[in-house]
């Protein structure tokens, strides 16, 4: 699954003329067929000299049926595999991947995530990484994580997302049927936060926020729509989203405005009263802290893709 990821996402990416936007390619350290914990086999035509034209290297997932003194180290023919990334290039693992970019010393000194159920071994295992297992992934000076299996996805549309803007990686994941953005972390996906049958769900509150992000929304407001004490709701959104409702409000307008800075020539102050920021001061305060950049800094980079 985490090589599909790959190859649909990024090989499904193209510009407003319909060009590909990334050219995939897989590698492994000796080309040929290689063995998977499914019943089919892969066939890689490309050896580690590949690595040397990418700007960016994506590792999957390793299997788990070894012990945590050989995820401490690499294989001799893996490393020197690893030799041919080129300086500056970006390189990024999906699920415990991670324990090859930790061993490879990738990871030294920065945040990092991977599986819930292997955090506390990254964490033993190299106690210099940050370990969050609390996010679907991180992003770490052009060295990025992913959680379990599905969180690829979510890491790659962010990859997509930051080199290419909000419509094409939305794009990628219409097309995927997957949602964009998933609010929250892993944390939510340890037990199961699916309401049962009959069960109450903050879906409700959810939609009405999203009909009304321009609008002054308060707890009570969406406590309403819910038809539930504020404090239930905080409780069952933390559990249903892995955010709080302010956290996930946020990011909704956030992503709102993105839309809205590239697919229109509005001024800045008329799409943040339209996210709901009021102001375009606070809008400028949000992109700063949330992308690095203003929202007219944003727009000039991304506007072309709409």
């Amino acid at each position: 699954m985490e090589l599909g990821i790959v190859h649909r996402l990024f090989g499904t990416a193209v510009d407003a003329g319909g060009r590909p936007l990334y050219s995939v390619v897989t590698c492994a350290p000796e080309p040929g067929e290689l063995i998977t914990d499914a019943d089919f086999t892969v066939n890689v035509a490309h050896g580690p000299r590949a690595l040397e034209r990418a700007d960016t290297v994506l590792v999957p997932a390793a299997t788990e049926d070894y012990g945590p003194q050989e995820r401490g180290r690499l294989s001799e023919p893996l490393r020197r595999a690893l030799a041919h990334v080129p300086r500056g290039a970006r390189v990024a693992s999906i699920c415990t991947g991670t324990f090859v970019l930790a061993a490879a010393g990738l990871l030294a000194g920065r945040r990092a995530t991977t599986h819930w159920k292997s955090c506390d071994e990254l964490r033993s295992l190299y106690p210099e990484i940050r370990v969050d297992p609390d996010v679907l992934y991180t992003d770490d000076g052009g060295v990025l994580t992913s959680a379990g299996v599905a969180a690829g996805i979510d890491l790659c549309l962010h990859m997509i997302r930051g080199d290419h803007g909000a419509e094409v990686a939305n794009t990628v994941a219409r097309r995927t049927v997957v949602p964009p953005h998933r609010e929250g972390g892993q944390a939510q996906y340890v037990e199961q936060p699916v309401p049962g049958p009959g069960a109450d769900s903050t879906a409700a509150a959810r939609a009405y926020a999203l009909g009304h992000l321009g609008e002054p929304l308060t707890l009570e407001d969406l406590a309403r729509e819910a038809s539930m004490s504020v404090r239930t709701l905080s409780r069952r959104f933390l559990r249903e989203t892995g955010a709080t409702p302010i956290r996930w409000l946020a990011e909704q307008r956030l992503q709102y405005a993105r839309r809205l800075l590239e697919r229109t020539d509005e001024p800045v102050d008329r799409i943040a009263a339209r996210a709901g920021f009021g102001t375009g001061t606070a809008m400028r305060l949000h992109f700063r802290e949330a992308l690095g950049v203003s929202p007219r800094a944003y727009r000039n980079t991304f506007r072309g893709t709409d």
